[in-house]
């Protein structure tokens, strides 16, 4: 932190397949480690990463000053429904809200459409005689004796957590705060999440879905995130341990452990981070972010070296890129698309013949049957293997044995012969369907938010970003594309650039017309406390920039629009100003105003952000003589050829900034190989990255 400049710091991604472990020291050097994910406890290899990184670097606990974590452990526990048994305690007459949710249909022409199946089963959505009105005030009495009716339903079937989310309560909780009360008396085991804090905002689903998801995955977070902070203090160290939110900033583990729903995004949110800060260096204004690891990938975009943000996300989407096919829960994230495309990502074919690739993953217990411990299904990352994009004496630094041979013999057994191809074949056309997805689904996420991808360039990392990235920006018609060091595990990376930050929100709706800017300026003063409250936990000193909006719309209207607010004292003058931020936010988004119509509030956000990080960077001039030298050749199938090439290998750090390497190449380090296709040719720029530049397009173009 701000106050420990000269300390390294210590950064943490677990994924679905690897376990990404970065120790960057005072002077900007950075060691890294990448291990396969221990399913049993994810610890074992989060320790086992940080002795080996520590070791290389000769350091102590004691020259840690800052541990950063992102997890993904509370997103697979929502999609893998292996969460805690949770009870929802509800207002009489709601407890069905949770499947009922909008009544609408996603998608309009399937007879067969399906939803995930809530969190909470019916039998155990249990109602409570209790009920207040919009403003809050209480229209029926809590009756605590309906709540304790409830405690022998927990009992026989062993709930473990509840949630508690009664109609109105974001603006007075007094009845959740009760109910929560009487709970804990009757049985102090139980683990309790109250939707007034979890998620205080209008939208009665949406609450209860956030709600029930946070509860679902509490006890398991917690005990996860208790039983590492231990270990870590076990082993000297004592400083302080932040989480990674899904918003891109971050928090106190005391925090995290109440409410882990924030955590669902984290590690890809480190990904978006990375891209932004590499972003700014490079002057790429436009950006498609790719993130591709070994059980999913990830696309985001920037603009303005921005990402877009939401205040909501949607978990087990059942169908891939249908809005409103999943969970959703309210969170502030940043908005990406992540899809199940990753190396582990299994291959098969259809009843039709086709093949299909994904979202099954063979994650690291056992992998790929490339990594030798006992898959027998074909994946990614054996295609992969096959068409010559991995140099097996580097991969995951050489502490993973490659087996090429198990890899084709399984890609021929469950593809090839099927279709009645050569191995080749059935490689290529694995590798084809993967990139085929991740461009459909970064078209569709394009789509959805009025963006285009023409004339972006692309960031690529993760484990196997690199390996797909020139192909995936062949069919994007991506001119430019961007590596950056330590790509393999660019999302821990990303965590050593985030802030520590913490966002507040409240709904209470205010017509601007009456606007009672009294209540505002109460509800921001409460907002700031408690923000404050997190963001001193995780840095202590240090002068903090708030920032503020408020979601408008036309009264009417079924959805708001974030509006920019200023940071002051509101008074009477500022029904104005709210008026014209909303007018001109409403022009950038629709081109147009609405005149005659009344402007309202929903809800209201305000966050709190420490000072970043300085982050020391080297920059070097290019070499004098820049002449590569290849350290092997190697047998590449190579997509736009459709043929073998015997292509040379060049190791990452031996290339000095200046070297040009015309494609077909690999460019190999110790977390992942840069595949330069036929159509690219690679440079090193001043700070390390690799650039591919498609062949034929000046620096102008």
């Amino acid at each position: 932190m701000a106050d420990r400049p000269s300390t390294a710091r210590l950064a943490i991604d677990i994924g679905g397949t690897f376990t990404d472990v970065v120790l960057e020291l005072a002077d900007g050097r950075r060691v890294t480690e990448k291990l396969l994910t221990t399913y049993a406890h994810p610890g074992e290899a989060v320790l086992s990463g940080i002795d080996e990184v520590m070791q290389r670097a000769g350091s102590r606990p004691g020259d840690v000053g800052l541990i950063i974590h992102g997890t993904t452990l509370a997103t697979n526990a929502l999609i893998e429904r292996s969460g805690a048994t949770t009870a929802l305690l509800t207002t009489r007459g709601h407890r069905d809200a949770l499947e009922m949710a909008h009544e609408d249909r996603f998608e309009q022409y399937d007879i067969n459409i399906d939803r995930p199946a809530p969190l909470v089963p019916r039998y155990l959505r249990l109602p409570v005689s209790e009920r207040l009105d919009r403003d809050g005030n209480v229209l029926i009495e809590l009756d605590e004796t309906s709540v304790m009716d409830a405690v022998p339903i927990l009992d026989e079937h062993e709930v473990e957590s509840v949630a508690i989310g009664y109609l109105h309560a974001f603006v007075n909780p007094q009845h959740e705060q009760r109910t929560a009360e009487l709970l804990r008396e009757a049985r102090p085991d139980l683990s309790i999440t109250l939707a007034s804090e979890v998620c205080p905002e209008i939208r009665e689903f949406e609450r209860l879905s956030t709600a029930c998801a946070n509860a679902y995955v509490r006890p398991l977070m917690a005990r996860y995130l208790e039983r590492l902070d231990g270990e870590l203090k076990e082993r000297g160290f004592a400083c302080p341990f932040l989480m990674m939110t899904s918003g891109g900033g971050l928090t106190t583990l005391a925090t995290a452990a109440k409410f882990p729903i924030r955590l669902v995004e984290s590690g890809p949110a480190g990904g978006a981070i990375l891209s932004q800060y590499v972003a700014r260096e490079a002057g790429f204004e436009r950006l498609l972010s790719f993130d591709m690891g070994g059980t999913t990938a990830k696309l985001c975009l920037l603009d303005d070296f921005e990402p877009l943000m939401s205040r909501s996300f949607e978990v087990d989407r059942v169908y891939r890129f249908k809005k409103g096919s999943g969970l959703p829960v309210r969170i502030p994230v940043i908005e990406m698309v992540e899809i199940g495309a990753g190396g582990g990502s299994i291959a098969s074919i259809d009843k039709l013949g086709r093949i299909q690739v994904g979202p099954e993953s063979a994650g690291s217990e056992p992998g790929p049957a490339a990594y030798g411990l006992g898959g027998e299904r074909p994946t990614v990352t054996d295609a992969d293997v096959h068409l010559g994009r991995i140099h097996a004496p580097k991969f995951a630094g050489g502490s993973l044995q490659l087996d090429a041979d198990a890899a084709s013999k399984f890609i021929e057994q469950g593809v090839a012969e099927v279709l009645g191809a050569d191995a080749d074949t059935g490689a290529f056309g694995i590798s084809e369907v993967v990139d085929e997805n991740m461009t459909a689904a970064a078209r569709a996420h394009a789509a959805e938010f009025g963006l285009d991808l023409g004339q972006r360039d692309m960031i690529a990392f993760g484990g196997a970003g690199p390996l797909h990235a020139a192909r995936l920006g062949e069919k994007l018609g991506v001119n430019r594309i961007l590596i950056p060091t330590g790509a393999g595990v660019g999302s821990a990376i990303g965590f050593l650039l985030a802030t520590v930050a913490y966002e507040v929100v409240r709904s209470r709706q205010q017509s601007l017309r009456d606007l009672d800017h009294s209540l505002v300026n109460e509800l921001m003063a409460t907002m700031h406390a408690e923000a404050l409250d997190v963001v001193r936990q995780g840095s202590p000193t240090g002068e903090l920039v708030e920032t503020r909006q408020a979601y408008m719309r036309y009264v009417g209207q079924g959805h708001e629009i974030a509006v920019d607010l200023p940071v002051e004292i509101y008074d009477e003058s500022h029904k104005d100003v709210f008026r014209d931020a909303f007018e001109a936010a409403y022009t950038r988004l629709y081109g147009r105003t609405i005149s005659g119509v009344e402007i309202e509030a929903l809800s209201w956000t305000l966050t709190l952000t420490a000072p970043a990080q300085d982050v020391p960077g080297e920059v070097r001039a290019p070499a004098e003589t820049a002449a590569p030298k290849s350290v092997a050749k190697q047998s590449l199938f190579d997509p736009v050829l459709a043929d073998r090439l015997d292509v040379p290998v060049y190791l990452r750090d031996d290339l000095e900034p200046g070297v040009h390497v015309d494609g077909p190449a690999l460019i190999t380090e110790d977390q992942t190989t840069t595949v330069v296709t036929s159509t690219f040719a690679a440079s090193i720029d001043a700070r390390g990255n690799i650039l591919l530049t498609r062949k034929g397009i000046s620096d102008d173009d």
